[in-house]
């Protein structure tokens, strides 16, 4: 096989991967009719490349909020203000790991007596530069360094530990129909953080509605409040507030913050 044939066929495992969301290795050595070992090679060199992240048996997509970003975008940031919003003083929160979520951190220097406990480094460098500085918890547990954050069973257990007002959850993906998506194949900690918290906010923009994601992290029945942008179109509004989900539609301005 020559090396432009090489190429050739990694440009089109990606687009094939950034069109269904995850293949498998079998799938693949099937649909460019050679073997299992030379496809695991192509995977195993896109990942290094940073092009995709290898999963059991295949790979999925690098999910969007490992992109690096030299700051949050300003639909983020408006999202990020209005989840702050929903928070007041001396309350005790857990937030998941995502550039969502993170980009919540700015908007609560002006909180006071907040206890918040997070699973993830980026999150917590943050809350530790806000001048009113909240007391913070960290989850421990294993270290993914895909999605830099704690992971696995001691996390979950240190979760149980506590009684959270509110947890703020990101997600990859919004399914209408079955809830929040996405490709981080270890959600049982984002599930343990639904248990322990009276409620739930999802931040996800707009423009994830409808993506395809293998994995359902929080059904609709353990989200309480979803917090989008003003691209929401007034459909899935709908549809979500009929499985009683609270919508709250950041207003995103044009002229950045």
């Amino acid at each position: 096989m020559s090396k432009r044939n090489t190429q050739q066929r990694r440009h089109q495992i990606l687009a094939l991967l950034n069109e269904i969301g995850q293949v498998s290795v079998e799938q693949l050595a099937r649909k460019f009719e050679t073997s299992e070992v030379t496809i695991r090679k192509d995977l195993t060199a896109m990942e290094n490349n940073g092009l995709l992240l290898r999963r059991h048996g295949g790979a999925i997509p690098v999910p969007r909020e490992l992109v690096v970003e030299e700051a949050p975008s300003e639909v983020k940031r408006a999202i990020g203000r209005a989840a702050a919003g929903l928070i007041p003083d001396h309350h005790r929160i857990v937030i998941d790991y995502g550039r969502t979520t993170a980009a919540m951190i700015p908007e609560l220097n002006h909180k006071r007596g907040l206890v918040v406990m997070t699973n993830s480094l980026h999150v917590a460098n943050a809350l530790r530069e806000l001048e009113n500085e909240p007391t913070l918890l960290m989850s421990g547990g294993t270290w993914d360094p895909h999605f830099e954050a704690f992971q696995g069973r001691v996390a979950e257990q240190a979760l149980r530990g506590y009684d959270f007002d509110q947890a703020f959850i990101g997600a990859d993906g919004i399914d209408l129909q079955r809830g929040t998506c996405t490709f981080n194949e270890q959600i049982g900690l984002s599930r343990v953080m639904a248990e322990v918290a009276r409620e739930v906010v999802v931040l996800a923009e707009s423009s994830k509605v409808g993506r395809r994601i293998p994995n359902l992290e929080l059904p609709w029945d353990q989200v309480h409040t979803l917090v989008s942008d003003e691209g929401l179109e007034d459909e899935a509004r709908t549809a979500l507030e009929k499985l009683g989900v609270r919508v709250v539609c950041a207003e995103v301005s044009t002229h950045g913050k």
